[in-house]
């Protein structure tokens, strides 16, 4: 009995990331029709499963390098390829080869964001993400199509929304410290407050989504870039690792 509920256990959290992947894959079919908006909240959907799986396997203690590898092939799906095939439809269809260009560089970015997380996952501290997670690169790229919805005339404007594209594409990739709140002092001191704040957050986003999701995004990213500005002396080296001699291979003759 005990190992049968252990099986369960595992079973969980890599059910939740399933479904993390079929919201993404969802949302590829809904933007092959066309219903963009649609596509964008299956999007979002699939980010709060993607956001639950993990702490449920911590909460049962069942972490695992499967769940982990699992875990990265469904993000890219659901915010790497899904979000960049929305998006060309959405602003690039009738771009030509720029477009596809554009579309795959976000994919490809999400791609090598996400191999980089796991090769140092073991590296990078816990209270700052290296580079902006792919997540928040998809919840960019929602953004612009939501506000789409509302502003019909920005579909028209190439050269922005393939700039805006590749500008959060190349993010990804950056060795910009993103902070990840996981150890922040303020919030441990400050917990009923930072639960008020999550709760108007979530409130807001059911009232008006089409504004909110852009406004929560965009001041996650201007914040983090305007700390990393004034201050970069503290961020110095942070990403910067020496390789264990054990670790690296001798090259061949």
């Amino acid at each position: 009995m005990l190992l049968e509920n252990r099986r369960w256990a595992f079973f969980l959290p890599n059910t939740f990331t399933a479904l993390n992947m079929a919201c993404g894959f969802i949302a590829i079919l809904f933007g092959f029709q066309g219903e963009f908006y649609k596509a964008c909240m299956f999007i979002v959907l699939g980010a709060i499963f993607d956001s639950v799986d993990g702490r449920i396997a911590r909460m049962t203690n069942t972490q695992s390098s499967f769940g982990e590898q699992f875990d990265s092939m469904s993000d890219l799906v659901s915010f790497g390829v899904s979000p960049a095939i929305v998006y060309y439809f959405r602003f690039l269809a009738d771009a030509g080869r720029p477009g596809m260009v554009a579309a795959f560089f976000f994919m490809l970015c999400g791609a090598l964001r996400l191999a980089r997380f796991n090769a140092n996952i073991d590296k990078v501290k816990s209270d700052y993400f290296q580079g902006l997670p792919i997540p928040g690169g998809a919840t960019a790229v929602v953004s612009m199509i939501l506000i789409s919805i509302n502003l019909p005339e920005i579909v028209h404007y190439k050269p922005l929304t393939i700039g805006y594209l590749a500008f959060y594409a190349a993010l990804m990739i950056s060795n910009i410290p993103f902070p990840s709140f996981k150890n922040s002092d303020w919030v441990r001191k400050h917990k009923k407050q930072v639960l008020m704040i999550i709760f108007l957050i979530i409130a807001s986003l059911f009232i008006y989504e089409e504004v909110m999701i852009p406004f929560i995004i965009t001041l996650y990213v201007v914040a983090s870039l305007l700390y990393f500005l004034t201050h970069r002396k503290k961020f110095e080296g942070i990403f910067e690792w020496k390789e264990e001699e054990n670790d690296v291979e001798a090259s061949p003759k």
